[in-house]
């Protein structure tokens, strides 16, 4: 299914909050990093969600969606990190296709990008759309939202061209951009364009603007570590004239790998190894062809501290494999989502995720 329906429940909850990542088969992630800032450094971090969220467009700002503050990202600093993937919906940076950027968001999201880069953080710009754009929305009721797949007449490749063309000349000389993350997620796309195409395009478009920035690819089949080599092994054939791509995974531990964790710990049969289990087909894949990996996407409830044992000992695989990757989620609109790492109590107080996280800032 669509990560909108995996997380259906919480997306009643928040009125229509929009979440990330997911799928009705087992779906892991894995990955390392590179970038055009600090291509020595591999940096742990997180994701910092609000601009994705809702399924409502334009949406209103404070009320469907919202930015992360410089308080957010102040907390994060503090406790060590220095990379913050950054998730955004193309439909709210571009209401048209091939139309002119909106103002309004740009300054928004160029203003978290100029506060991170002010703290010392790299900034991942992550399009989060699952390969996808919304052609209707009432703005009222999700359920008549009206999506077309990249490579149909209603949304070109042309048109994931020329967003990506537009972003890059808005941010490429940002000096904490750690990279351009040109689509989360894509699944289910068609037999006749398929995302290795739309990926080499979308390459091939920026580097006419930006012969720098590293370009991060994630895996078809929503991202999965454990079914990479099935579905994205092609990938490895991508061209990039700079020489500076990163493929990105995504894993999470419950039964489904959906990272709804609906089961509880025993009676969805988790074990302490699962996490590396699903991250090693991405892991050995990276290594056997010589390319650079990043884990977008992984998370754990704070519901049962075992969860915490899982997310202890796969991001220790990951590290010692040179590998890097950002946490979901953490950001302002959260609530009481079990697997956010938003600190409460007007940031004095961690979440129970975070002690696990602060052990894996950087690659060993």
């Amino acid at each position: 299914m669509e990560a909108v329906k995996r997380y259906l429940l919480f997306i009643l909850t928040l009125l229509f909050g929009f979440s990330c990542s997911s799928n009705d088969e087992p779906n892991d992630d894995g990955g390392q990093a590179g970038s055009s800032t600090s291509q020595s450094e591999s940096f742990f971090g997180v994701n910092m969600s609000g601009a994705e969220f809702a399924s409502v467009y334009p949406g209103v700002d404070g009320t469907h969606y919202g930015y992360p503050s410089r308080e957010d990202l102040e907390y994060f600093k503090k406790k060590g990190f220095n990379l913050i993937r950054f998730p955004f919906r193309w439909e709210r940076i571009q209401p048209v296709l091939k139309g002119e950027l909106n103002q309004t968001e740009l300054t928004k999201m160029k203003k978290v990008v100029q506060t991170a880069n002010e703290l010392g953080v790299q900034v991942l710009l992550d399009m989060h759309n699952f390969g996808r754009y919304c052609v209707y929305c009432d703005s009222e009721n999700t359920d008549n939202n009206q999506y077309a797949i990249i490579g149909t007449a209603q949304c070109k490749v042309d048109d994931f061209c020329d967003v990506w063309k537009r972003l890059a000349m808005e941010f490429k000389d940002y000096p904490n951009i750690w990279g351009y993350d040109i689509m989360n997620e894509p699944h289910d796309m068609l037999e006749s364009v398929p995302w290795f195409d739309i990926a080499q395009a979308g390459i091939n478009a920026i580097r006419e603007v930006d012969e720098k920035t590293t370009i991060i690819v994630s895996g078809d089949s929503y991202s999965s570590s454990s079914r990479w080599v099935q579905y994205s092994d092609d990938l490895k054939n991508l061209v990039d004239p700079s020489d500076n791509l990163i493929y990105q995974a995504h894993t999470y531990f419950d039964k489904d790998a959906s990272g709804n964790y609906v089961l509880g710990y025993d009676e969805d049969g988790a074990t302490v190894d699962i996490g590396v289990t699903r991250l090693t087909p991405f892991v050995d894949w990276c290594k056997r062809n010589g390319k650079r990996g990043f884990v977008g996407e992984y998370g754990v409830p704070d519901t049962d501290g075992r969860w915490l044992d899982i997310l202890d000992k796969a991001l220790a695989y990951l590290s010692e494999n040179g590998i890097n990757g950002t946490y979901w989620s953490a950001g302002p609109r959260w609530g009481n989502y079990s697997l956010s790492v938003q600190p409460t109590d007007n940031y004095t107080k961690d979440r129970p995720q975070m002690e696990v996280l602060e052990k894996y800032l950087k690659t060993k």
